[in-house]
């Protein structure tokens, strides 16, 4: 184990080990039906690991440095772990292609499992993001030997989240795009701030099409793809799972980040499975998808429940009584239970948006519309929040301070405010364009007078110069207001690079080189009152 895996293992708040004795076999050679081989490493207690369930990781990141922080604690508390480098990566045949050949060869690795002479009778998969998604791609066909799934930050669309036709995520499909199509060249890790830094640079010029080979010196076909290809191309039909969800066979505990990239569609998928009677429950905590500290405690959290979950599970019991919804509510600092999601008992509350930037429950009859200007040759940038990194909850005052954001503040509260479930804004808008996005972020303001972001989102729109109701769904969120602090609203168009700028025009993202700025309206009066509605939990 090296210094760095070491460190983090000991950052790990779990229940002691078993064994501290463990054997790795490396370089195991899994075939597929098209004789392709793809490479594994299985890690087991040194005596008595061929009796133990197998927990199974696929993903296409390597087998060792970061992987030891999840498999050897497994390996320890009850599994064998077999981690497998999926097709084109770290010594796996065949080329990779993301995403699209984890069906075919997710089933032939089970069945490879379940045939070995050390495997005992079951099995769990485990693993976040790609390695979460893997899991979804099998899971209407697992074999009786598999008894339980636990993906982590992740959905079974997984792409598509980002192609939505209300607006298109840039930052993170591109960043991982570059990543992964470097990722098997030498001292890619050690090139990866360089790397960055071409990424800024890329992004920020156009045409956009042209970003990939400004980076990596070759054009990226998974790239190219999100630039052209919206989420109704037949290109994406093998990568979405999502008929699958309500098919799974087994149980299923999913955790994820209230800051992460594929919330919604993990809601999305345990809701499927609680409407299908299937047992799932979710696990929702304070984390983004990336970040170090984030990953170490979303890391913890995913191994106990592999272990207080999945292993008994394997072992065919049932799993220890919890309620199916666990919830981190940020502001009040503390873990909550629940039955469903949403939960139960809120009641959506209108805080409307009105002249002199106040954030109010009540409508005022006749105001003028706000006006700001936006331009995307200085694009409103994007700030913590929803992120592959540089993400989570920051202080937004210098965004705040910009001229292209709009702010609404409430009142000073007289008691907690919590807010728990979907989140979302209706915007009565109109630009000087057809073109425009409009952006909408949640924020708590504290007595000092910093605004820190809790949840946003954003709407793209074409048809944008006639006055209408723009519909914003933000990120579903748990938090509580604290008395003495505020509610804050903020309206812009854009939060770049995390969306892609829109340029005015409505040119494809791919080959657009033209900008135009636009002045934007948003109108706040009786007949159209603009408001963001928050699902208030009774205290």
């Amino acid at each position: 184990m090296n210094l760095g895996s070491h460190i983090l293992q000991r950052m790990l708040r779990l229940p002691p080990p078993a064994t501290r004795a463990l054997v790795v076999q490396r370089d195991l050679r899994v075939p597929m039906p098209d004789g392709v081989e793809l490479l594994a490493d299985r890690w087991a207690p040194r005596t008595g690991g061929e009796s133990l369930p197998t927990a199974l990781i696929r993903g296409p990141y390597g087998r060792s440095g970061m992987f030891d922080l999840l498999a050897r604690p497994l390996a320890e508390r009850g599994y064998q772990v077999l981690i497998q480098s999926v097709r084109g990566t770290s010594g796996s045949g065949g080329a990779f292609d993301p995403m699209r050949q984890e069906r075919e060869d997710g089933q032939a690795t089970l069945e490879w499992v379940v045939k070995q002479p050390w495997f005992g009778d079951s099995l769990v998969l485990v693993g976040g993001s790609y390695l979460g998604y893997v899991q979804w791609a099998v899971a209407d066909r697992l074999p009786p030997e598999v008894k339980a799934m636990i993906p982590q930050a992740t959905d079974s669309a997984m792409t598509l989240e980002f192609l939505r036709g209300d607006g298109l995520s840039l930052e993170t499909p591109f960043g991982w795009g570059m990543q992964t199509a470097v990722q098997e060249r030498p001292r890619s890790m050690l090139r990866q701030l360089a790397r960055a830094r071409r990424i800024d640079n890329a992004l920020a010029a156009l045409p956009l099409g042209r970003a990939d080979v400004a980076v990596v010196g070759h054009r990226v076909d998974y790239v190219q793809d999100v630039l052209t290809c919206d989420a109704s191309h037949p290109r994406w039909a093998d990568l979405d799972h999502r008929e699958r969800v309500a098919q799974v066979t087994v149980p299923v505990s999913s955790v994820g980040g209230w800051y992460d990239i594929f919330l919604p569609g993990q809601i999305r998928d345990f809701r499927t499975m609680q409407d299908s009677g299937r047992p799932a429950r979710l696990t929702i905590g304070p984390w983004t998808h990336a970040g170090f500290s984030d990953f170490v405690a979303r890391t913890n959290t995913a191994v106990q429940e592999a272990v207080e979950f999945g292993l008994t599970c394997a072992h065919g019991d049932p799993p220890p009584k919890r309620a199916p919804v666990r919830l981190f509510v940020m502001g009040a600092e503390e873990w909550r239970d629940f039955d469903t999601w949403p939960p139960a008992g809120c009641q959506e509350r209108r805080f409307h948006l009105e002249a002199d930037g106040v954030l109010t429950g009540q409508v005022t009859d006749e105001s003028e519309p706000d006006r700001y200007r936006y331009d995307p040759a200085d694009p409103t940038p994007a700030v913590g929040g929803v992120r592959m990194t540089r993400g989570g909850r920051v202080d937004n005052t210098a965004l705040e301070s910009r001229a292209d954001v709009l702010t609404y503040t409430s009142e000073v509260l007289g008691e907690d405010v919590e807010v728990v479930g979907e989140v979302s804004a209706e915007i009565w808008f109109r630009s000087s364009l057809p073109y425009a996005d409009v952006f909408v972020r949640l924020c708590e303001v504290d007595p000092r007078g910093r605004s820190y972001n809790i949840c946003d989102g954003l709407t793209s729109l074409s048809g944008a110069d006639e006055i209408s109701r723009v519909t914003v769904r933000l990120w579903p969120t748990a938090y509580r207001f604290k008395r003495g602090h505020r509610i804050r609203v903020q309206v812009s168009s854009g939060a770049f690079p995390r969306y892609a700028r829109n340029l005015g025009t409505g040119e494809p993202h791919a080959t657009a080189t033209t900008v135009h700025a636009a002045e934007q309206f948003v109108y706040h009066d009786r007949t159209r009152p603009s408001a963001v509605l928050l699902p208030i939990r009774l205290l």
